[in-house]
């Protein structure tokens, strides 16, 4: 479990992250190097999850030595199905990090989110409704480790 003291907004404690696959984890099907070591340090804290629809049929391979959760779904239905995957997993208890416009629901239902701005780039509107915007998911699963960039950053 990941545990941050927030000053002036009280304790969050995450037993969950949700990862969107294209375009925050991975840029044209192929994972983002350095993704993989942050990954494997955060597996020691928390239950990681990638969701996808798979654009490009290479999640399985590119996340085989991870052991994560992949779960994937039809593309007309990655909105939805992200939010329910987290509403199952309990939002109060999970933390998302996406890019796209169908990251959006699940960005409503987690305690805390995270967009990505890789190289396919962000939808406008859901860096508006994160909590905090990274510049890479480098950044963004660095900030998830350190309990002081979350509580400098989201601290009242």
């Amino acid at each position: 479990m990941l545990r941050y003291e927030i000053s002036g907004r009280g304790v969050v404690e995450i037993e969950n992250l949700v990862l969107d696959y294209n375009g925050t984890i991975a840029v044209d099907g192929k994972l983002v190097e350095g993704v993989e070591e942050l990954l494997v340090k955060l597996k020691e804290h928390v239950n990681i999850y990638v969701l996808t629809a798979d654009t490009y049929g290479t999640v399985r391979e590119e996340l085989k030595d991870l052991n994560v959760e992949v779960l994937t779904f039809p593309s007309e239905s990655a909105g939805i199905s992200k939010r329910k995957i987290v509403m199952e997993l309990g939002g109060h208890k999970t933390l998302c990090i996406g890019n796209g416009y169908n990251d959006l629901p699940m960005f409503n239902e987690c305690i805390l989110s995270i967009a990505v701005i890789e190289g396919e780039g962000a939808y406008g509107k859901l860096i508006a409704n994160a909590d905090i915007v990274a510049r890479s998911i480098l950044d963004a699963l660095k900030t998830v480790l350190s309990k002081n960039r979350v509580n400098a950053t989201l601290r009242s």
